[in-house]
């Protein structure tokens, strides 16, 4: 694998009128409730979010940034999460958001990221709708964790994301319902719900 391939499958799959993707599998979770066809459907409009997936070019192989979000947090306390949130009124588009989240929460600057493409917008059933930007980012950078809402920074082998053993649906009880929903688990950490459903997506806009 490399930059050149992963810029080309992207691209492969790309809307040509609004830049939007198609996997063009209907397994693909575009959204929780595509998991959990049970979730209730939000009461009010979704919030506008972005998120950044950074691939990096390292030389032992690519691996993708995320992160460990802090216990105290509103939304998602303590789950792995790309670095991303809300789409601000002073933000041009998602990208603006995404790169100025990420430099935000984990303290990487927009010029070390080639933006490259995106994957399909994903649904929460927690009210967002995301939109995740993937970049490619060079060593060496910067890396400086906001420590309010980061408690930890870490990189995953973007080939560990593309062996489908390593995609697991699990259920479980949250809130007095069952729930479904997808986990990657990765050593001693467990990538789950809408970060592992966007991971999903990336391996099949690349694996397709």
């Amino acid at each position: 694998m490399t930059p050149g391939w992963v810029i080309a499958r992207l691209a492969a799959g790309a809307d040509e009128a609004g830049g939007r993707v198609r996997s063009g599998r209907d397994m693909r979770p575009g959204g929780d409730r595509d998991v959990d066809p049970g979730i209730p459907a939000p009461a009010r409009p979704h919030t506008p979010a972005a998120v950044l997936v950074p691939i990096v070019e390292r030389a032992k192989g690519l691996t993708i940034i995320l992160t460990q979000r802090t216990e105290h947090l509103n939304d998602h306390a303590g789950q792995v999460a790309f670095p991303g949130g809300r789409i601000e009124d002073h933000d041009a588009d998602e990208v603006a958001a995404a790169l100025r989240e990420t430099e935000e929460e984990i303290g990487l600057p927009r010029c070390h990221v080639r933006v490259v493409g995106r994957l399909d917008d994903y649904e929460t059933g927690t009210g967002f709708m995301v939109t995740p930007i993937v970049g490619l980012v060079r060593p060496p950078f910067p890396i400086e964790r906001d420590e309010f809402e980061v408690a930890d920074v870490f990189e995953v082998p973007l080939s560990f994301i593309l062996e489908p053993g390593n995609h697991e649906l699990r259920s479980g009880v949250f809130g007095g319902r069952r729930r479904h929903y997808y986990v990657l688990p990765y050593e001693n950490r467990f990538i789950w719900g809408a970060t592992a459903g966007m991971l999903i997506n990336l391996y099949e806009r690349l694996r397709d």
